[in-house]
């Protein structure tokens, strides 16, 4: 048996990149980028009107007001995607609308409120003293062109969507998806749906795997409930290991009597990397490495199994996908948090901010088969080992689910 920090240091020297792809804007969605996206040009590309109104220069408009108005002549109109060529002399002024590019010779938006308004009558009456700038937006002023717009190695979320559309990037170069196999073995497993006989339960791991390989981005490409049989095992594993970059199983790595997966691992030229982690829960963890494929064997209780992926097998994808490595962060316990001498410990928990402080406190169901704890959770807390236990008002290391938001 190791100890987490030796397990994840033997990980860290085996995880490897995968390749990457283009893919249209329109599939990107939750895919990570393989590089920088770049301003291929300002933004605002031009100077352009805020608002809708007259184009004017603010020399014109010097002491106008409602009571004593400007009279400036319009010669006509600038607005979005059809600019004006026109180049604006004294005592003239153009209309322009919101997004139009301002006009030669203008240096300020008098908006339409502040006139008699639109209408085919060339004299148009300014009834206030415009200064020089206002209401335009400024070439550059958000964006200079060469600016990094989003970083390579993040996540495509409705923003970044947003922005690669703006700045004319119809394809993105990204990180390829990593090829998942996942399985559960247990005779005792029942799909849901179906009728349960005594001392049969409900495979629920894989429907929990399945959601988190969707929500990190990879594709499961292999994905069953195998009997705890030897022939079937090495047949699903054989062809998982060929066709895949990570495999995945929940159960069968314990010291059971019909514990095979590790034992099938090992006959298929696995090479074990580590079996037993000092850590509670999720002892029994496998660790191997195939000619091309990372291998995960995680407990079968589902806790044991979901604090799991979400401890060991999350971090890896995220890395194979070009992401940064994931660090937990402190937060200060409101509740009491139960040690264990030589275990590293792990429970699911609630964290939120308070008084400009990150407070969290555990579930108060600790058992392995308790799934319930992950109900309202939203990150898992994890502890070194000691003769004691935290108190409130002291620090742990916390890790926040990365769908979930501290409130």
């Amino acid at each position: 048996m190791i100890s987490v920090k030796e397990a994840k240091s033997i990980i860290n020297q085996k995880i490897f990149r995968l390749g990457s792809e283009i893919v249209q804007l329109n599939n990107s969605t939750q895919r990570l980028l393989s590089e920088d996206i770049i301003a291929k040009f300002p933004s605002p590309h031009f100077n352009n009107s805020a608002m809708d109104g007259f184009a004017v220069r603010s020399l014109d408009t010097i002491g106008a007001s409602k009571e004593n108005p400007v009279t400036l002549k319009n010669i006509g109109i600038s607005s979005a995607g059809i600019p004006s060529n026109l180049v604006l002399n004294k005592g003239e002024c153009i209309q322009c609308m919101t997004g139009a590019k301002i006009p030669s010779g203008s240096d300020a938006i008098v908006i339409v409120e502040d006139t008699t308004g639109f209408s085919d009558n060339p004299n148009v009456k300014i009834m206030i003293e415009a200064l020089p700038e206002s209401h335009i937006r400024k070439k550059g002023e958000e964006i200079k062109k060469g600016d990094i717009l989003i970083n390579k190695g993040t996540r495509i979320k409705p923003s970044e969507i947003g922005i690669c559309a703006t700045f004319g990037y119809g394809e993105l170069k990204v990180s390829k998806k990593p090829k998942i196999a996942i399985f559960g073995t247990g005779n005792e497993l029942v799909e849901p749906g179906k009728n349960i006989k005594e001392g049969e339960i409900y495979n629920s791991n894989l429907y929990v795997f399945s959601d988190l390989v969707k929500k990190i981005g990879g594709s499961v490409l292999m994905k069953d409930v195998l009997k705890d049989d030897k022939e079937h095992l090495e047949s699903f594993l054989s062809e998982a290991m060929e066709s895949c970059d990570l495999v995945i199983s929940s159960g069968g790595v314990s010291m059971g009597r019909f514990d095979y997966v590790r034992d099938v691992f090992l006959d298929l030229g696995v090479e074990e990397h580590f079996w037993k982690v000092a850590q509670k829960p999720g002892k029994p963890l496998f660790f191997g490495t195939g000619d091309k494929t990372l291998i995960f064997g995680l407990p079968g209780n589902p806790v044991s199994s979901y604090i799991g992926f979400m401890v060991w097998v999350w971090p890896v994808l995220n890395e194979m996908m070009g992401g940064n490595r994931i660090k937990s962060f402190k937060a200060e316990l409101t509740e009491p948090f139960p040690l264990e001498k030589i275990k590293y410990r792990y429970l699911f928990g609630k964290a939120w901010v308070e008084d400009g402080k990150v407070r969290c406190k555990p579930s108060k169901k600790s058992g392995s088969h308790m799934l319930t704890s992950s109900l309202n959770a939203n990150c898992i807390l994890g502890a070194e080992p000691s003769g004691r236990q935290l108190n409130s008002g002291d620090l742990i290391d916390i890790n926040l689910l990365p769908w979930e938001t501290m409130k």
